[in-house]
């Protein structure tokens, strides 16, 4: 029998794609009533679990534990220099995929009544897609194919071993020096995190590190990392590679040249749409992935495109979030639209360095006189004083009484960010914040500091406030 002949697969919905943002739909979709079908003909959990997020925190978590043997003394306990098992880290770092692979798993979601199919998915029409020996014809159809690494076209780089974050985990041996092209945060946590192993690490950056965040906290970290001993060259484009395994070199194009034993490439991503036959689907691409509106709706109205290959933001949250905006749209017929103000990213360095909204720069560019900042300082919390994490700070940009933007820099936070996003998605003013009560001692105290340091200003500087506290003194009994 033919492809052409056989009896298609018909659902509501057919997602393609097993990540973060493909799970989430395909789950709320079936359990609200709706028929689907996922594709996947990868990992399951795509590449937060099995190649991103979740590997890369679990190791950063054993570096920190190495890191906090040797800097032990400020506490009253002695240093000791950590005995690091690289292989034992990165059996840590498959022991936590292990434990959550479940959660992301074919059974899992074959119990909320999803029919699952271990397969790669390609448009044959606009109407019908192809997998494997299935052919699935669906009234909407949902795109979460994700990202792969960016490997850029660096001249020598393709007869020398090099790893991404595809690979890395995978390693089992203890780099000797790491060098590693690209200082964006997936760059950054890695330097951090294989420093504090016991390897040397370079990191080469064409422009500046971190260079997409506020330079003044961006700052903080390179100075944490590079006190570490991480080398970070910065306006250092890669020109040429050259070597083999254990002996790798770098030149860059102003004449610079780094030797290291291994190589980790971390300059971006590129979204997965190579397998997909776009052109089959009616589905225009976009410089950065696949065009969509605000509704996250293709050139084909049948077809949504959400999370990485949508070519917005690339975190899983994000497509996270964007699975909730298909939900209204796709399976109740509702207005939906997906924002951005309110997405928060975060470089899990220590410290951190957190985001949401406009920077300082962009809330300048765009409010003018009319934006003001509020900042607190992290050596002004007590919690930090105690465990020694004074590092950073706390800026609100705020516009007529409503913050546009935070940047944190300093102890958690990327857990402090959260607050700032929900101020945004809700459009909450600044007095709101500051009527929270935080526990003492806490990090989080610091969100509402503040928030606190906005009002003081209006409130210990102005005359009018102290003439009516004097007024109510003198008059009212």
């Amino acid at each position: 029998m033919s492809l052409n002949s056989q009896t298609p697969i018909r659902c509501d919905l057919l997602v393609i794609g097993a990540g973060s943002g493909g799970l989430s739909v395909a789950a709320g979709a079936s359990q609200m009533g709706a028929s689907v079908v996922l594709l996947e003909g990868h990992k399951m959990g795509g590449d937060c679990l099995n190649y991103g997020c979740v590997p890369s925190k679990a190791l950063l978590a054993s570096a920190k534990v190495a890191y906090g043997q040797s800097h032990a003394a400020a506490f009253g306990i002695a240093d000791h220099a950590p005995l690091v098992d690289y292989a034992a880290a990165k059996a840590h770092v498959q022991n936590t995929i292990e434990t959550i692979a479940p959660m992301d798993s074919p059974e899992r979601f074959e119990g909320f009544g999803v029919r699952v199919i271990r397969e790669f998915g390609a448009f044959i029409s606009p109407t019908e897609v192809q997998a494997g020996d299935h052919i699935i014809r669906a009234r909407r159809v949902v795109i979460a194919t994700g990202s792969s690494p960016l490997v850029p076209p660096v001249p020598g780089l393709e007869s020398v071993p090099y790893e991404t974050n595809e690979t890395l985990f995978d390693l089992r041996e203890r780099p000797e020096h790491l060098l590693i092209i690209g200082g964006g945060p997936i760059g950054m946590e890695m330097a951090q995190a294989h420093i504090r192993l016991g390897c040397k690490v370079t990191v080469i950056e064409g422009a500046k590190a971190l260079g997409r965040d506020d330079p003044e906290a961006a700052a903080i970290v390179l100075q944490a990392l590079r006190s570490e001993g991480v080398e970070i060259a910065e306006d250092a484009l890669a020109a040429e590679i050259t070597g083999r395994g254990g002996a790798i070199e770098v030149k860059t194009k102003d004449g610079r040249s780094f030797a290291g034993s291994h190589l980790l490439m971390a300059v971006g991503r590129k979204s997965n749409v190579e397998r997909l036959n776009l052109k089959a689907g009616g589905i225009a691409p976009s410089r950065t992935g696949i065009e969509v509106d605000a509704s996250l709706r293709t050139s084909n109205k049948r077809v949504y495109a959400i999370g990485d290959v949508a070519g917005g933001l690339q975190f899983t949250h994000v497509a996270g979030y964007h699975a909730g905006v298909i939900i209204r749209s796709a399976l109740f017929g509702l207005p939906s639209k997906a924002q951005e103000l309110h997405i928060p990213r975060a470089t899990y360095t220590d410290p951190e360095l957190a985001q949401v909204g406009l920077t300082e720069a962009e809330a300048r560019a765009q409010y003018g006189d009319r934006l003001e900042l509020a900042r607190f300082e992290f050596h002004h919390n007590d919690r930090a004083l105690a465990e020694l994490k004074t590092k950073g700070f706390i800026k609100v940009m705020v516009v007529k009484g409503r913050p546009v933007g935070a940047t944190i820099v300093g102890h958690q936070a990327g857990e402090l960010i959260s607050l700032w996003s929900l101020a945004l998605a809700n459009r909450l003013k600044m007095s709101q914040i500051a009527a929270m009560v935080a526990p003492y001692p806490s990090i989080g105290e610091i969100n509402k500091r503040v928030a606190g340091a906005y009002f003081s200003p209006r409130l210990f500087e102005s005359q009018l406030v102290k003439r009516a506290v004097q007024f109510v003194q003198r008059w009212i009994p």
